[in-house]
């Protein structure tokens, strides 16, 4: 990757903007508590590191979709607070992320300070990466570190609009893990390697499961988008959840896969979508009962997952293998946790879904990285240019 990483740079004295994901789920009653400091706690590395250097550390952010309009529960001052337990010193809130007060805030901070500016879609200049904007918040620093993987995939003001009007800019260290790991999977990975793709619909993560044919020796299917592929097969799948519009797609993507492609032989089916439906297990080539659908893998489909991720050497995993979330329905996506946890393989997990199942499993510490970027690792996955990235690559 041709880009500065903070670690290149001079900082001591210098007013430092870095870009964070601090896009953290909140409280939707109150939009007050935080209910998971994950992107907070990743974003700590890059911000000690900055103040280690002697920095003045601008923080910004955005947090959900408020439009371009101020919304009271997305404001970030919630995340000020967990931030300076964090990083134990004080965190000054700001009231907006552009305009003179904020400039006026900028100007008289000293090394060691720290200031988090308010959520910056609160403009819609960030979104619509509209140039005034871009130098509205250049002007606020003396260098610029992108350190927030989770919006690499938008051209935004932030991300990609404000490169160009910055003097010295770089990566972080949380962009540079992300990247180091990421491009483990796409350039020149260890064989044999199993891509695990999970999660509702093909329509997301098709060009994903694409380039994973093309470098990994297995791919393994899981979640709701199994029913398209195997509608697509001629099988009756009952009410299970099926892209009618992607069942031609699907039945090129088997074709083109060969063996490569791995889809559930058996499965857990269910009465309803609840954790109290009558449930029982089959064989996939076996009509699903009317108003019944299919919510997890089976045994017999665990059992040969389990063997492909035990004999790996490089695994990447996308998207549960059921509705996770209810207990009757968790053992097939429970069982790839522990089971790519306790492999050798260099193992990386993306997507908030797979995430959670980790946590739920209890082994993170066996995984060898969590992606803080669920949109931004599948797009890098499938060969995509991320935006964020390409403006720091263009710098040099």
């Amino acid at each position: 990757m041709a880009y500065k990483t903070i670690d290149d740079l001079d900082l001591g004295g210098k007013r430092v903007f870095i870009r964070v994901d601090f896009n953290v789920p909140l409280d939707k009653e109150t939009g007050k508590e935080i209910t998971s400091d994950t992107r907070i706690r990743a974003a700590v590395p890059t911000i000690e590191r900055a103040l280690e250097k002697g920095a003045a550390v601008i923080l910004a952010s955005h947090l959900g979709r408020p439009k371009g309009q101020r919304n009271s529960k997305m404001e970030l001052g919630p995340v000020a607070v967990r931030l300076a337990e964090l990083v134990g010193r004080p965190v000054k809130m700001a009231s907006d992320c552009v305009g003179a007060k904020v400039e006026a805030d900028a100007a008289a901070m000293k090394a060691g300070d720290v200031l988090l500016l308010e959520n910056l879609r609160f403009h819609a200049g960030e979104e619509k990466n509209d140039p005034e904007f871009a130098k509205q918040l250049a002007a606020l620093c003396d260098v610029y570190v992108n350190d927030a993987f989770g919006a690499a995939h938008r051209a935004h003001g932030s991300t990609a609009g404000i490169v160009g009007h910055v003097t010295e800019v770089a990566a972080g260290l949380l962009m540079q893990k992300e990247l180091k790991y990421l491009a483990m999977a796409v350039s020149n990975p260890e064989h044999p390697y199993v891509a695990i793709v999970g999660g509702a619909k093909i329509s997301g993560k098709i060009d994903v499961i694409e380039n994973f044919l093309k470098v990994a020796d297995k791919v393994l299917i899981g979640g709701a988008m199994t029913y398209t592929f195997l509608k697509a097969k001629g099988l009756d799948v009952g009410g299970s959840l099926v892209e009618e519009e992607k069942l031609g797609l699907a039945q090129e993507t088997i074709a083109a896969a060969g063996d490569k492609l791995m889809l559930p032989t058996d499965h857990v089916i269910a009465s309803a979508f609840s954790a109290e439906a009558e449930t029982r297990t089959c064989g996939v080539d076996e009509a699903v009962p009317q108003g019944w659908m299919g919510l997890d893998i089976g045994p017999d489909t665990i059992a040969a997952y389990e063997a492909q991720i035990a004999g790996a050497k490089m695994i990447v995993w996308n998207g549960p293998m059921g509705v996770f979330e209810m207990d009757p329905f968790a053992p097939g996506t429970l069982a790839v946790a522990h089971g790519v946890a306790a492999s050798a393989a260099v193992s990386i997990v993306g997507g908030g879904d797979s995430e959670k199942a980790i946590q739920k499993a209890g082994v993170g510490e066996g995984i060898s990285h969590v992606s803080t970027g669920g949109g931004a690792s599948l797009e890098f996955l499938a060969g995509k240019e991320l935006p964020g990235v390409a403006a720091l690559e263009q710098r040099g």
